[in-house]
């Protein structure tokens, strides 16, 4: 079973479920921690090779789907007993939680897209692209720190910048080529989520500086009935620390 943290509130039965994205780990929430354990029970989970989740099985495997991954973070709320959770995710981690909504909508009681990834623009597969060519000639720290500067530019975003850099760190090769394959193979999944509605209350939480990822979100909130978009302004990609303040506002108003 994959690593995780709970903290269960004294009197409410809410439940918030906290996925993180690519190379990072369940520490990146901590802006977030604090505050909704106030409110509500909380669950922060490690996805495979990333944080505390450490298994010799999963050097084993050659490669991960999302089948793999989804059932990963279900098997936690099963062994939980946790029968329904809002769901907030950051970058990847909006990606994982729309697939566990797409086979496991009951679960689901809303989601929480922060830094939102539903399309590549054409920078960004180039990007993918060349990153599968190299991820086995180069070592995966510079591919991801190249990754990190064309996502997190800016001078105000190296606070999230350096934290998810360092938090790959603790990833090895062999484990960040196999979420990279992952990432690499999603425009279809992608496609698919664009067009349809799932029906499950949703607010994409974006900042206005995040060039890469805003404009497809724009247009799919567009005609997504169930969807709300909230644009953070000075922030970038990682909405969640760039701005936690306003971020931790906008999703306790939402879940209320």
């Amino acid at each position: 079973m994959l690593h995780y943290h709970k903290y269960s509130h004294p009197t409410s039965d809410t439940w918030l479920t906290f996925i993180h994205g690519a190379g990072g780990s369940s520490s990146i929430w901590y802006k977030q921690l604090q505050f909704f354990r106030k409110h509500y029970n909380i669950l922060l989970i490690d996805l495979r090779g990333h944080g505390k989740s450490k298994k010799s099985f999963y050097k084993k495997l050659k490669s991960y789907d999302f089948k793999i991954v989804r059932h990963d973070v279900i098997e936690v709320l099963d062994h939980l007993e946790i029968q329904q959770t809002h769901m907030v995710g950051i970058s990847l981690g909006t990606i994982i939680i729309r697939d566990i909504a797409e086979h496991h909508g009951e679960r689901v009681k809303s989601m929480v897209m922060g830094g939102a990834v539903m399309q590549l623009n054409l920078r960004g597969q180039f990007l993918m692209r060349l990153g599968n060519l190299l991820k086995s000639l180069i070592p995966y720290m510079i591919l991801y720190k190249i990754f990190a500067w064309v996502i997190i530019p800016q001078k105000n975003h190296k606070t999230s910048r350096n934290i998810f850099v360092n938090e790959a760190r603790k990833l090895d090769q062999k484990e960040f080529k196999k979420w990279f394959a992952l990432v690499a193979e999603i425009n279809p999944l992608l496609a698919l989520f664009r067009i349809k509605d799932i029906g499950i209350p949703s607010l994409y939480l974006m900042g206005e500086e995040d060039y890469m990822f805003l404009p497809a979100i724009e247009k799919l909130t567009a005609h997504q009935k169930h969807a709300t978009l909230e644009i953070i302004p000075n922030s970038g990609h990682v909405v969640n620390i760039d701005q936690a303040t306003i971020f931790n506002q906008s999703v306790l108003r939402f879940i209320a």
